[in-house]
């Protein structure tokens, strides 16, 4: 009976240590306040507050599984879709999904990616990869599937990311019958060094996290395969060293004027010549895979590579959400065009074994203990100021030298993050206060324009 005991104890100890420390059961924004997602309607710049609960619902695990339970909204505020998508951002009714603890690599063939969910963000929103699922149809010399309706060839298969762009909302998603997603990397677009959308300046958001040349990008989600998902930067070398850089595509654009053949030679259904229409990077096949084996911060064909990061300090197998130096989208932007790992993660109907919900103490998330994040500073047009998670509404104030109050703004419990738009305030020093009602602190800022 005493050895039943111990050995009961000892698998509740090893599985509450794993929920400890095991970032695919402790990195989701979980809500616990009960904030509910927002939308725009075109021509109106106000938002509309929903009655569906955003972010993660709740985080349960086994010995080998998480199951995360969402409705697939953000915290942040989503719409409008200005290319004539019907859609709203619409609950996905609690959807579980079961991700692998110890996920593997794919020692045979590489698994490609499909249209639809390949993989889901912390907050509980859906991950695409490229694709919208129009490709060109010779027969009619136009594009048909997806959202023209009927079949393409399947040849020539768009690229949503630049196919679709005017249709994303200011945090670079949109839905697709309801299922809010993302193709790219979910800092919003008027945060990127050139802003190719102006649908921020009407329906500002806040996306999931910001762009911090100077951070190691936060852990943004985990794909179909259970491997992790980063933002746009990390360490230099895989070892952790080397300083902190922008993670790179190895794809690039042809170097072609007709569509005829693919980047291995093979002869296929042609597609519409280039064109300012159809110009390079519009079509998948456009692109070629590259390998730069002297430079690590190029990444594999999967658009991932083995590294240490602050959450996996042993080492694993990460993706990125890749940007140009414009901190633009970059093909094949985030996972894909085939996984690294086995596909082992699925969108389930319930859950079937034994599990432990996940919580973690309100006491862990005083101010004083978060790793807050200020971006850029010294700082132009904005200053971003992200936290780790919080589990309460947090206030930011940014004040004068003298204490007078400039603008004050709040991170919504799951949004993590919040921006100060600077083009009124003038050049010098400020203090950005940070309150979340139980503590406070303070960091010093320049704006110097």
């Amino acid at each position: 009976m005493k050895i039943k005991f111990f050995t009961s104890l000892f698998v509740l100890s090893s599985l509450l240590l794993q929920a400890q420390t095991n970032p695919a059961i402790t990195s989701w924004l979980r809500n616990t306040t009960g904030i509910t997602g927002r939308h725009y309607v075109s021509g109106n710049s106000t938002p509309i507050t929903d009655a569906v609960a955003a972010n993660v619902q709740t985080v349960q695990y086994s010995t080998n599984w998480s199951y995360i339970t969402t409705n697939g909204i953000p915290a942040y505020i989503t719409g409008p879709f200005l290319d004539g998508n019907p859609s709203l951002a619409t609950t996905q009714n609690g959807a579980i999904f079961k991700f692998p603890l110890n996920p593997t690599q794919n020692t045979g063939t590489a698994t490609a990616t499909t249209g639809g969910n390949i993989g889901l963000f912390i907050n509980g929103v859906a991950l695409f990869d490229y694709r919208d699922g129009a490709s060109w149809k010779i027969s009619t010399g136009a594009l048909a599937g997806g959202p023209y309706g009927g079949t393409g060839d399947g040849k020539w298969n768009r690229d949503a990311v630049v196919g679709e762009k005017g249709g994303f909302d200011c945090a670079k998603a949109h839905p697709a019958m309801g299922n809010y997603h993302h193709h790219q990397n979910p800092s919003a677009f008027n945060l990127d060094l050139v802003v190719i959308s102006t649908v921020c300046s009407t329906y500002p958001s806040d996306g999931l996290y910001v762009i911090n040349t100077a951070q190691h990008s936060p852990l943004i989600g985990f794909a179909y395969d259970g491997f992790p998902i980063y933002g746009a930067y990390a360490y230099a070398n895989a070892d952790g060293t080397g300083g902190i850089v922008r993670m790179k595509s190895s794809y690039q654009v042809r170097n072609i004027t007709t569509r005829t053949v693919y980047a291995d030679g093979t002869d296929v259904t042609d597609g519409p010549a280039v064109s300012t229409t159809y110009p390079l990077g519009y079509f998948r096949e456009d692109y070629e895979y590259v390998a730069h084996p002297l430079d690590p911060s190029y990444l594999d064909e999967h658009n991932g590579r083995f590294c240490i990061t602050p959450e996996y300090p042993a080492g694993i197998y990460c993706y990125f959400a890749t940007v140009d130096a414009n901190h633009n989208s970059a093909y094949p932007y985030v996972v894909g065009p085939t996984f690294y790992g086995n596909k082992t993660a699925a969108k389930v109907t319930s859950i079937t074994e034994s599990t432990t919900q996940y919580t973690l103490a309100t006491t862990d998330f005083v101010v004083a203990k978060l790793n807050i994040k200020i971006y850029p500073n010294p700082a132009q047009d904005f200053v971003a100021i992200q936290t780790d998670m919080m589990e309460n509404n947090t206030e930011v104030t940014l004040l004068d030298v003298s204490g007078k109050i400039i603008q004050t703004q709040q991170i919504l419990q799951g949004s993590t993050l919040t921006v100060f738009d600077l083009q009124t305030v003038c050049d010098g020093v400020y203090f950005l206060k940070i309150n979340d009602n139980k503590d406070t602190k303070t960091f010093k800022i320049i704006i110097n324009k």
